[in-house]
This record gives structure tokens, C-alpha cells and sequence, in this order.
């Protein structure tokens, strides 16, 4: 006896759109790309003098890139066979771009942050442990996944971020877009938590 699969796509003339819904468009829908916040928690506000006096930003980004944990690889060999095993995690590299540009605040406070790194006015290069008062450079930064209510329905958390990179977008009369400033970060781990773990959410300003 044959077995036939049931499609994903409707090909019966009883069935054709609407009249009845296609399979297909029942049980996937899911959370749009655009969906999204991302917020900073404000590195060592004091010793950057920043205007803002909340403890986080949440930015307006146009855009962020993938975020994830890549696992080496630990190659062995024996005899005629090559095996591997897990070796160290490496995290990756995060691009966001940001475009709220107006508001000075967000382009200011970029800024003064990638200066806690290297300030090119002076050429000096700061690390947590130069000088009488040491200058805290990592945060912790989220990125918060939002459904169509605009709830926190995940949290991608990143700790020990900072700013590797800063630069504007190509100044161009040509062009019909919002102009942006672009950063690269670096961190150190991260975790990925849903709607039931502690404090998902928070990261959120209250309205």
C-alpha cells in the first residue's frame, strides 16, 4: 500500500485561497526580524560624565548582527582516522547600528564610551587597572525579543561588552536614509533565557 504525504501547499481547486486557508499559513508564524530592543547597562557612568542619568540605554538601532558562541574544534588523530572534540568557545563579534542620531545623548554617549578604550586626543590607552582610578570599560548589554504586543518573549544577554569599533555611516547627497553611526563590540559570554526566566523583561524602560 503507497503512502502519500500530505503537502505543505494546497493544490485542490476546493481549497484555493479565500476559501479555505492553506495549511502552511496556520502554524508558522513566528517573530519578525524587526522586532527588537537593545539596551546598555551604562558603563561606569561617573568617570565618563555622562548626561544621562539612568543606569540603562536603550538605543535606537537600526540594525544589530548575529550574536552567538562558537564551539573549536580539537582534532585527533589515530592510525587511518581523524576524531574531534569540543574545545574553547569563542564568542562573536557585534556590529550595531545605530540611527537616533538627534537625540545627541546617543551619539555623545557612544563616543565618550569608545574614548574609555583609546581616546585619540591624547593617545592614551585606558585598561581597568591604569591610574589611582580605575576606569571600568565592560558592561552587560540586551537584546530584547519582542512579539506583536511588543512583550519580552526572549532576552539574548551579553556581559563583559565593549566598544572595539566607532564610525558614521558615508556622508552621500545622493542617498535617501537616515545616517548612522556603526559599532563593533566584544564580549565575553552570553546567555539565551525565554518569558519564564528571572527578570526577563526589566531590561525594558516601564511605560
Amino acid at each position: 500500500m503507497t503512502t502519500t504525504n500530505t503537502p505543505f501547499f494546497v493544490d485542490d481547486e476546493s481549497a484555493k485561497r479565500f476559501t479555505d486557508k492553506p495549511l502552511i499559513s496556520q502554524g508558522l508564524d513566528s517573530v519578525r526580524a524587526y522586532q527588537f530592543e537593545i539596551t546598555f547597562q551604562a558603563p561606569n557612568a561617573d568617570n565618563l560624565a555622562l548626561p544621562e542619568t539612568s543606569n540603562m540605554w536603550t538605543l535606537a538601532a537600526k540594525q544589530v548582527s548575529q550574536v552567538g558562541m562558537t564551539v573549536e574544534d580539537i582534532e585527533v588523530n589515530r592510525v587511518n582516522d581523524k576524531v574531534f572534540y569540543p574545545g574553547k568557545a569563542s564568542p562573536e563579534e557585534l556590529t550595531v547600528t545605530f540611527d537616533n542620531l538627534y537625540n545627541q545623548d546617543v551619539s555623545l554617549n557612544l563616543w565618550k564610551w569608545f574614548s574609555t578604550i583609546y581616546d585619540p586626543t591624547n593617545g592614551r590607552f585606558n585598561t581597568e587597572t591604569a591610574g589611582a582610578a580605575p576606569i571600568i570599560t565592560k558592561t552587560n548589554a540586551t537584546i530584547v525579543h519582542l512579539n506583536s504586543k511588543g512583550e519580552a518573549l526572549y532576552e539574548t544577554r551579553l556581559f563583559g561588552v565593549y566598544p572595539k569599533s566607532w564610525k558614521t555611516a558615508e556622508f552621500n547627497y545622493s542617498t535617501n536614509e537616515f545616517h548612522t553611526i556603526e559599532m563593533a563590540f566584544r564580549y565575553d559570554f552570553m546567555e539565551h533565557v525565554g518569558a519564564g526566566a528571572a527578570g526577563v523583561g526589566t531590561a525594558l524602560p516601564s511605560t
